[in-house]
């Protein structure tokens, strides 16, 4: 599911603790528009390869400058499980409607089976925000996620006991010492790679962490800040089929991403996948501090 934005822009809301916005850019209006751009030529780039695409549109009121990270209020699994997550800023909590849910049961034939609702948590100031909090390895049921204002260890725990997942938590931090506000900016995990931010990894817990990675089996990747900080982590692996290849893997990243890979790191990333998508979404990374990855809820 994405989620073609009406009112695209700079929220201050979420800046104090998302350090990849910038607020140097495009004004409200041509802003919102370049960002609608950008969302359909993804959504056309995911559909070529035969992904199936449920667009939901935004509403104009109330404004949500956000909602084209649908990612992280709302996570569709595989045995019908519908998760809404308790977000951080007010006018982001705007951005979860009933209708949305409704819409990919319809476009995509999910079948919803049960909904665990995490929203009540929003009245204690405690958060967590989707898959932009965790990064899931979903054959080995561990939910990795890094301490920030917007994931607390509380709701981490809750959500790991209803899904079945083991927790692990671990602090990562920017170059200036500032807490990274999703897990998904330093970490990715693919059927067969995994991309992290071990710079950004605190040295009390790269340890643990690199070992549990490697564990799994994958080719670990490890990038540093300046890659971090062009979503070079921030990508997503999903799936297709076709009958030239039957099942296929397509690994769907930004354009920014893919330079700042490098070709060394691109290299190893993708020999692991089937097809590469490296769309521009130059807008939604600088104004909104999330890429590719951030504007995709997968349904599996």
């Amino acid at each position: 599911m994405v989620v073609r934005p009406a009112a695209f822009g700079y929220n201050p809301q979420t800046a104090p603790s998302n350090r990849f916005m910038r607020t140097a850019g495009p004004a409200a209006g041509s802003a919102a528009e370049l960002a609608r751009a950008e969302l359909d030529s993804l959504v056309q780039s995911l559909r070529s390869e035969g992904i199936g695409v449920c667009v939901a549109e935004d509403t104009i009121e109330p404004a949500k400058p956000d909602a084209v990270f649908p990612n992280n209020w709302v996570s569709f699994h595989p045995d019908g499980t519908v998760v809404l997550y308790p977000m951080q800023a007010q006018n982001r909590r705007l951005e979860r409607r009933a209708e949305l849910i409704e819409q990919v049961s319809r476009d995509l034939g999910y079948s919803v089976r049960r909904t665990l609702d995490l929203t009540a948590h929003e009245r204690d100031g405690r958060f967590l925000e989707g898959t932009g909090s965790l990064v899931l390895d979903h054959v080995q049921r561990v939910a990795y996620a890094c301490r920030s204002p917007r994931t607390d260890p509380q709701v981490l725990q809750e959500w790991c006991r209803a899904l079945e997942y083991e927790p692990l938590l671990f602090d990562a931090l920017d170059r200036g010492g500032v807490p990274l506000y999703h897990t998904n900016v330093v970490l990715s995990i693919t059927t067969r790679t995994v991309v992290v931010g071990s710079e950004a990894i605190a040295a009390a817990d790269r340890g643990q962490i690199l070992q549990r990675l490697g564990a799994s089996g994958r080719e670990v990747i490890e990038i540093g800040h300046a890659e971090i900080e062009g979503f070079a982590a921030n990508v997503l692996e999903l799936a297709t089929w076709d009958e030239a290849l039957g099942d296929a893997t397509v690994l769907v990243m930004s354009s920014g991403a893919r330079r700042a890979l490098g070709e060394r790191a691109f290299t190893r990333l993708t020999s692991g996948s089937d097809i590469v998508l490296a769309v521009p979404v130059p807008t939604i990374e600088q104004l909104g501090g999330g890429s590719v990855r951030c504007m995709l809820a997968e349904v599996f």
